[in-house]
């Protein structure tokens, strides 16, 4: 007799108030998921993950821990997907194919990045500035310029760093390491930009010719890019101002220009700059790295406006000057 008044009981509650009774039970059953699914924590950095396998490869990021080995050149990586993707790139195997201009990738997630190129599409929002981008992994990364978190620190000098990558490039300082190395030449660089400039030098494997001023390529998409000098061709467009570009790196560019968030930081004193350029030219300050150079006198300069304003030093009413000759 109780339980049955018991449950009349709870059936006129519900009748009464509805959602009372099924919100309250709705809210404990969600927070007991929430509990279940975030119950594995990095002691580390006090992230919470649903499950045991993401929190061990999650603590791989602050061990350095990469148990996964390539057998055909014994590069390491933290989680076998890695791996696997990297696999594809000694066999050759390129399954993926885009449907805008039929480039095979070698991966789902390359795959992906690649037709944003073609869409402009930018899916993951900085909700501190409402920056977009075009992968999660690139949203993480500017996200850490608000919160000033740098996870990544020099064991041997104490600085730290936003980006694993700028650590490791850091490290070969102390290290003295030079991992990239020239095919050609044997000569061997710190950074893989500095022997991708090094190798534009190794002159005889230009093979790509350009059928309209006989300028010649190291490869077939340096020279694709080059057709569009000739062509007009500007196929990368701007969506907030309507302006196009010839070049993706250059159309990539300009939309930080209307960002106007400051996400290239300089390593050695913190500075932030809104471009990429403009890092490069204030790291020359640190670097002392003058790359302009006067043809006249061979005095350097860290920029290119400087050395125009000291070739005018040059002229006489507006003339070059060469010794004792003007040149008009």
């Amino acid at each position: 007799m109780e339980v049955k008044e018991e449950s009349k009981n709870l059936n006129e509650v519900e009748e009464r108030h509805p959602h009372s009774v099924t919100d309250e039970t709705s809210l404990i059953l969600a927070q007991k998921t929430i509990k279940i699914k975030k119950s594995y924590i990095c002691p580390q950095c006090g992230k919470s993950f649903a499950g045991k396998s993401r929190l061990e490869r999650h603590i791989r990021i602050h061990t350095g821990e990469k148990p996964f080995a390539c057998f055909v050149c014994a590069k390491s990586f933290a989680c076998k997907e890695r791996l696997d993707r990297h696999v594809k790139i000694h066999s050759g195997e390129k399954p993926f194919t885009c449907e805008w201009c039929g480039k095979l990738l070698a991966c789902k997630t390359r795959l992906k990045r690649h037709v944003i190129t073609h869409t402009g599409k930018k899916p993951f929002t900085c909700l501190h500035c409402e920056r977009s981008f075009t992968t999660n992994t690139n949203l993480q990364r500017h996200v850490k310029l608000h919160t000033g978190e740098r996870p990544h620190t020099c064991q041997e000098c104490g600085k730290s760093f936003i980006r694993k990558e700028k650590l490791r490039f850091h490290m070969t300082i102390h290290t003295g390491e030079r991992p990239y190395s020239c095919k050609q030449c044997g000569k061997s660089f710190r950074h893989i930009n500095g022997l991708k400039d090094h190798q534009l030098s190794h002159a005889a494997e230009r093979s790509f010719n350009c059928d309209q001023c006989g300028k010649d390529f190291i490869t077939a998409s340096a020279l694709k890019r080059h057709l569009r000098v000739h062509s007009g061709e500007k196929p990368f467009l701007c969506s907030l101002c309507g302006k196009s570009f010839a070049r993706v790196d250059c159309f990539k560019r300009h939309q930080e220009v209307h960002s106007g968030v400051k996400d290239h930081v300089c390593s050695e004193c913190g500075k932030a700059f809104i471009t990429s350029d403009q890092l490069k030219q204030h790291q020359r300050i640190h670097t002392g790295e003058k790359p302009y150079k006067c043809s006249l006198c061979g005095k350097s300069f860290a920029q290119s406006p400087h050395l125009k304003a000291h070739e005018r030093s040059h002229s006489t009413d507006g003339h070059l000057v060469i010794s004792d000759q003007i040149i008009y």
